[in-house]
């Protein structure tokens, strides 16, 4: 199943970059700005719970799907090529297992535990065996 959920994802990306391609943008924004959603994570600044909401509206492909509608809607690049950006941006941070944060860490995603395994209380296992 995981390896299913990666190729949706991965062509998910393929669809997004594609896209961009075909708009009226130079190719180089998309990889000056495919980092950009990444900036979220500052929201942590201000706590787990700021930082979960941010990061999460920033990588959250309904977003994505919006901002290019909206910028088709009104006939702007510029939001089309945002919202493309943000579905590649999220689809392949989903591929390598970042997924939206739940408020209580940075490491706890839909996905499961970024880093060491946890058991459902959050407790790294005391035998330190890496993955998730």
């Amino acid at each position: 199943m995981q390896t299913l959920l990666r190729l949706e994802e991965a062509a998910l990306a393929a669809l997004a970059v594609w896209l961009f391609v075909r708009l009226d943008v130079a190719w180089w924004w998309l990889a000056v700005l495919f980092l950009a959603p990444d900036l979220s994570m500052l929201g942590y600044l201000a706590g787990p719970r700021a930082g979960a909401l941010l990061y999460n509206l920033a990588h959250h492909k309904g977003a994505a799907v919006v901002l290019y509608l909206a910028g088709a809607l009104v006939a702007s690049t510029t939001l089309q090529a945002a919202g493309l950006i943000l579905l590649a941006h999220s689809s392949v941070d989903r591929i390598w297992g970042y997924g939206l944060k739940y408020p209580d860490s940075f490491q706890h995603t839909h996905l499961g535990w970024i880093g060491r395994r946890r058991d459902a209380t959050g407790t790294p296992p005391a035998t330190g065996v890496g993955g998730s």
